[in-house]
């Protein structure tokens, strides 16, 4: 099916090489800590929505690769980042995934007490410190931007530009699925963790050759029109059109009599589930009833958590949540089927047999992913595995190298 889209995408090329990473990069503790540097705390993250911390004190926490992060709405409605550390001894000012601050953020260690905006309004037994310049402890900053009511943030900075420039082709349809007014769903947050290299996470979330076999849900659904595009920027888009069949599984036959498209979607939005990639690793998930984010977060160079929130319209009828029921019900199925070829996909790595990828135009989405990848950390390219200590300093020389 033709779809004429209202972004420029990126052919696929003629005659391009279908290798993947070499598989030693999956299990290497000193390409994960590359990657922690170079690929996942200086790039931008999703941590939430706008409408998890609707009011002043109300918090979102958000951990990665050892940095911990709070996200606080003030007393002036502004949402701000902070690092999770308190400026006395380092103890987490906040604990949990999230909650409310009551006019204030008292340190559970000592009691020191700061203010919504993250400024120090006093240490406990101030006295005891002596001559001490309160300025200079307050809550570190991290960058922090919103997108139609996304919450990014990023830990140190790094090659992206702006969120809103990197996600500028997807403005208009983010705009038209008025993702800026979605709201939190009760018990937004799913976690899994998963004995797995991150990027097998991605080499099997990046591409939709698999559906058609790997998914049956999906396939009737909208496998017969689905559809993978590579956009600069290292961003993605993907789409299926559903509603021409009516499906012979419960869940998707009912759901595709239950879905409505809410008013005022363009053409190339209707009647569809679409994904918007984000390079290094998370996805924006828009069905007709609302909209998830997922993305996973490496843990160890063998462990993956996979995570997301989960959003639906402000006025959701009784149909849009019996529709959003349905939609959970076929994406939970995807998911546990997506799990399990991670794990074997991951598994195959380690075998003297894996002789590497060799991949179809349909999985051009894989080779773009490793691709950008290469460029942060080019000791990837190399397909014999280098000493694990001489590593870090051979992809220091090959960055300065060009």
């Amino acid at each position: 099916m033709s779809l004429d889209l209202p972004f420029a995408t990126l052919p696929t090329p003629t005659d391009w090489d279908r290798g993947g990473l070499p598989a030693w990069t999956y299990h290497s503790d000193a390409i994960f800590a590359l990657e922690r540097d170079h690929v996942f705390l200086n790039h931008w993250q999703v941590a939430g929505h706008l409408s998890d911390v609707p009011a002043p004190g109300d918090w979102l926490s958000f951990d990665l690769l050892g940095e911990r992060a709070v996200i606080m709405r003030g007393q002036d409605g502004l949402v701000r980042a902070f690092h999770n550390l308190c400026r006395h001894r380092g103890a987490r000012v906040v604990d949990g995934p999230q909650g409310q601050c009551r006019g204030a953020i008292v340190c559970p260690f000592h009691g020191w007490v700061y203010n919504l905006d993250g400024t120090l309004r006093g240490p406990a037994r101030p006295e005891s410190f002596g001559e001490m310049a309160r300025d200079e402890f307050h809550l570190k900053p991290i960058e922090l931007e919103v997108f139609h009511g996304f919450i990014f943030l990023r830990f140190f900075p790094g090659p992206q530009p702006s969120v809103a420039q990197v996600m500028a082709p997807f403005d208009a349809d983010f705009a038209a699925y008025r993702a800026e007014a979605v709201l939190s769903v009760g018990a937004a947050t799913w976690m899994t963790d998963l004995p797995v290299n991150w990027k097998s996470v991605r080499d099997v979330d990046n591409e939709g050759y698999h559906v058609a076999l790997a998914h049956p849900s999906l396939q009737e659904l909208y496998g017969r029109d689905y559809r993978d595009h590579q956009l600069a920027g290292w961003i993605n888009f993907s789409r299926g059109v559903f509603g021409d069949k009516p499906g012979r599984r419960w869940s998707v036959r009912e759901y595709v009599k239950t879905s409505e498209d809410p008013p005022g979607l363009p053409p190339h939005l209707a009647k569809a589930w679409t994904y918007y990639g984000l390079f290094p690793a998370m996805v924006f998930a828009f069905t007709p009833e609302g909209v998830q984010f997922y993305h996973e977060l490496p843990l160890s160079a063998t462990q993956t958590r996979l995570t997301g929130r989960q959003y639906r319209h402000a006025e959701e009828t009784r149909k849009q949540r019996l529709a959003r029921y349905l939609a959970a019900r076929i994406d939970r199925d995807t998911s546990a089927e997506d799990q399990q070829l991670t794990i074997w996909s991951n598994e195959s790595m380690k075998s003297q047999a894996f002789d590497g990828f060799h991949l179809s135009d349909l999985e051009y989405g894989l080779r773009s992913h490793h691709d950008a990848l290469r460029a942060l950390v080019p000791v990837m390219t190399l397909s014999a595995p280098p000493n694990e200590a001489e590593i870090p300093r051979i992809n220091a020389e090959m960055l300065c190298g060009g």
